[in-house]
Parts: C-alpha cells; structure tokens; sequence
C-alpha cells in the first residue's frame, strides 16, 4: 500500500524531505503522498521514514492503494532506474 496523509497533518515541515522518492509535496492545505511515487521506502529503508519523523502520526496505510512488497519492489525499481 501507498501511504497518506490525513487531515490531522499540521504542515510541520518534516516529512517532505525524508522521503527518497520525492512522493510527498505541499497540497492545498496539507501535505499529500503521490501513490505512484510511495514505496513506503522499500528498497531504500526498513520502514517508512516520513512515519518515523511525523510528530502528530498522520501518515497511515491508503486503504484505497493495496500493493504488496513486490510490487512495492518492482516500483522502486521503475522510480531508480529513471533517475539514471
């Protein structure tokens, strides 16, 4: 699964630049996960790291973008080998 952000995001700063696909940018009024860019950090760490730092824990699973590890895997995969 891809991550989200919900609505209990306070814009703190801390999420955006932890993570190495360049997923999470400014929205509207909160911070927002591309789905096509989160690996939820596989292949790059053991678990998410924008969880990790979110002082308020408003980074949960998106229920609505269900991925398994491999596929998880195979998305890093495409994300790296384009930065090439």
């Amino acid at each position: 699964m891809a991550l989200m952000i919900t609505d209990e995001c306070i814009n703190c700063d801390v999420c955006e630049p932890e993570c190495p696909n360049g997923a999470i940018y400014q929205g509207d009024e909160i911070y927002e996960i591309d789905p096509n860019k989160c690996t939820e950090c596989v292949g790059h760490f053991d678990e998410p790291q924008c969880q990790q730092v979110c002082p308020v824990d408003c980074i949960p699973m998106n229920p609505d973008v269900v991925e398994t590890k491999e596929q998880l895997m195979e998305k890093f995969v495409r994300l790296t080998s384009q930065k090439v």
